[in-house]
């Protein structure tokens, strides 16, 4: 799993690519909760899953800890770009009702 940020009008764009699963979960998180740290004054942070080839619970588990450390900061977290697959999961999880696509 790689994990790039970028900043952009103030909102932290974190961009995933690879696999997302128990094996690589670990290290992406530590990636992005430093990205969310050192840029703890963002308006909001959107996750771009359009290159997660593969997500499992692990996924889920991942976006509800980013949730949880953005909702500290007091900013909103939106992913954008889900594959089918990805989404699919997302959706049935309901995590859509905490985290919500960005459009």
């Amino acid at each position: 799993m790689t994990v790039t940020g970028y900043l952009r009008e103030k909102i932290l764009y974190i961009n995933l690519s690879g696999e997302m699963d128990e094996c690589s979960a670990q290290d992406a998180r530590a990636k992005c909760d430093k990205l969310i740290e050192d840029n703890a004054n963002v308006r909001k942070i959107i996750i771009n899953l359009s290159e997660v080839a593969f997500m499992d619970s692990t996924g889920i588990g991942f976006l509800i800890g980013r949730y949880k450390k953005a909702s500290r900061l007091s900013v909103p977290l939106l992913v954008e770009k889900p594959n089918f697959a990805a989404d699919k999961i997302l959706n049935l999880s309901g995590i859509y009702s905490l985290i919500p696509k960005a459009e």
